[in-house]
């Protein structure tokens, strides 16, 4: 748990659906991004729900084909001498250059190699981006960008760094999307967060984003973040939600008289839908809990910063897109569907989780 407030100094996010303000805009329009691609690439496959960025093939080049989206996104980084002593740098996903990997196994092209492990693929970002060497890597399914948060957090609040600098990117492939098609969650069906139905069904996205964290001042803060891990099983939560209720419980305590409402995790399965609607209608039952996977797909690792640039525009303008893709009923009353207009929100849990048990949370509100 870290409950040291640090500022959140700037931000910026890209999905399929552009930039944070024009995914924002999108999602209160009830646009989807998702749609119906071959789960291989060029080479076939089922149809699956991905959201890929516009103009970019699943299938991987070299070099990669999202390294000027990239770059773009950085230009609304403020300058600092990032990867310096007191600007570390943290760098977080769960997929790096995999699907380079896959498209070395594929094709014998040996320059795939040069993005094809978490470091080679990180210290090519860092070089395009001329940053120095103080640069960490953090990798925790799709918790990573909060893991990343956390530590960069813990550097600021204890007096080691001026600020820093967390970036996230996860970036679709045929690896990526074949691993989740075999274990039958990504499917045909286009997912719908928290909406009780017979089949479950998850979408995956591009997505990245960054972070610049600073000691707390005025603007946005994260007043308070945590993690817990129940280490249950491969993929499954333990059945009774308790690791939902442990991890967001000690916010809510934190957050006691703002008046929150709650960005969830909400891929589309069942089992975990249930478990986290369920939890925070029980601990929040006067909060509205709102998922955008259905729309922009799930960014994996990433999802946790890209989702906060998201939920800061909701903030600032004082409208929240509902959960889009989704319909009555729901596992809960507390589930919106449509968007909220009620700008006297203060505040916003915002919750991800991960295959096994893994959990994570974070109260942002304004300073």
């Amino acid at each position: 748990m870290a409950f040291c407030p640090v500022q959140l100094g700037a931000h910026g996010c890209l999905t399929a659906l552009g930039d944070a303000a024009q995914t924002h805009a999108a999602l209160l329009r009830g646009e989807r991004a998702l749609s119906l691609v071959p789960v291989h690439g060029s080479a076939g496959g089922d149809p699956v729900p991905l959201a890929l960025l516009p103009g970019r093939s699943l299938d991987e080049t070299s070099p990669p084909s999202w390294l000027p989206d990239v770059k773009r996104l950085m230009r609304g980084c403020p300058e600092a001498p990032w990867g310096g002593a007191r600007h570390p740098v943290f760098v977080t996903s769960s997929n790096f250059g995999v699907g380079n990997l896959y498209e070395f196994r594929r094709t014998a092209l040996a320059s795939h190699l040069g993005y094809g492990t978490p470091e080679a693929c990180v210290g090519f970002i860092g070089r395009e981006l001329g940053w120095g060497g103080n640069v960490s890597i953090v990798s925790h399914a799709c918790v990573s960008a909060n893991v990343g948060l956390v530590l960069a957090a813990r550097q600021v609040a204890s007096g080691l760094a001026d600020q820093a600098l967390v970036f996230t990117f996860d970036f679709l492939s045929p690896f990526v999307a074949g691993g989740f098609h075999a274990l039958k969650i990504l499917n045909s069906e286009f997912p719908a967060p928290y909406q009780a139905r017979a089949t479950g069904s998850i979408g995956l996205g591009d997505g990245a984003a960054f972070a610049v964290l600073r000691r707390p001042g005025t603007g946005w803060i994260i007043a308070g973040q945590t993690l817990h891990n129940e280490m249950h099983h491969f993929t499954a939560f333990p059945p009774d939600g308790a690791g939902f209720i442990a991890c967001i419980e000690p916010l809510v305590r934190l957050a006691s008289g703002r008046r929150l409402w709650i960005k969830g995790h909400g891929t589309g399965t069942l089992d975990s839908g249930r478990l986290e609607a369920e939890a925070f209608g029980r601990v929040m039952p006067s909060c509205p809990l709102v998922g955008w996977k259905g729309s922009i797909g799930h960014t994996l690792g990433s999802n946790g910063l890209v989702e906060l640039a998201v939920a800061v525009e909701s903030l600032r303008s004082g409208r929240i897109p509902g959960t889009v893709g989704s319909a009555a009923p729901a596992f809960s009353e507390t589930v919106a569907l449509e968007p909220i207009t009620d700008g006297s929100f203060d505040g916003v849990l915002c919750a991800s989780n991960a295959f096994g048990g893994a959990h994570a949370a974070l109260l942002l509100c304004h300073a």
